[in-house]
């Protein structure tokens, strides 16, 4: 049986095709599975006391695995804690929380944490300014304002890392 050297190369290409999308396959399984329980890293919160959508928000990250603790500070050293992080003042939401080497500022939902910390940016955090129905921890049922969570540059300048549409109802 006589074997082509082009239908020889053919059957190399397609194996070489077939390894190359099994290790991309077994790279995303790695990042959504494996990694995930390691990102669920300690999250210092920092917030005033009784503030009951910063505690909403600490929830919501416990769930998603991770340990969260919270800092209670007067207003005036919340306001400057969040100002020496780089957080812009126009950008301020009620609780900022430190994870790892970045800053998150408000009710960002874990899902865009999560995407952070696996694309890590060269940058200072996340924010969704203001406080957002339907942001995690502003839950009123199903209605949701639209909002983006921005992602803050080391520059200082801010980029739409993530839209969340308002709902329908």
């Amino acid at each position: 049986m006589k074997v082509s050297m082009s239908a020889l190369c053919g059957r190399s290409w397609r194996l070489i095709a077939t390894a190359r999308l099994v290790r991309i396959a077994l790279m995303a399984l790695f990042v959504n599975f494996v990694s995930i329980p390691a990102m669920a890293a300690s999250v210092e919160m920092l917030m005033t006391s009784g503030c009951s959508c910063c505690h909403a928000w600490a929830r919501h990250l416990r769930a998603a695995g991770h340990t969260v603790t919270a800092k209670n500070l007067s207003m005036g050293q919340l306001m400057r804690a969040k100002l020496d992080a780089g957080i812009p003042a126009m950008s301020t939401a009620c609780h900022t929380a430190r994870l790892d080497q970045y800053v998150i500022e408000g009710h960002v939902p874990v899902r865009e944490i999560r995407r952070l910390l696996v694309e890590r940016p060269d940058a200072i955090g996340l924010v969704v300014p203001r406080m957002p129905i339907g942001s995690p921890g502003m839950e009123a049922g199903n209605q949701r304002d639209a909002y983006d969570v921005m992602l803050i540059k080391r520059d200082g300048t801010m980029e739409i890392f993530e839209r969340y549409p308002a709902s329908q109802d």
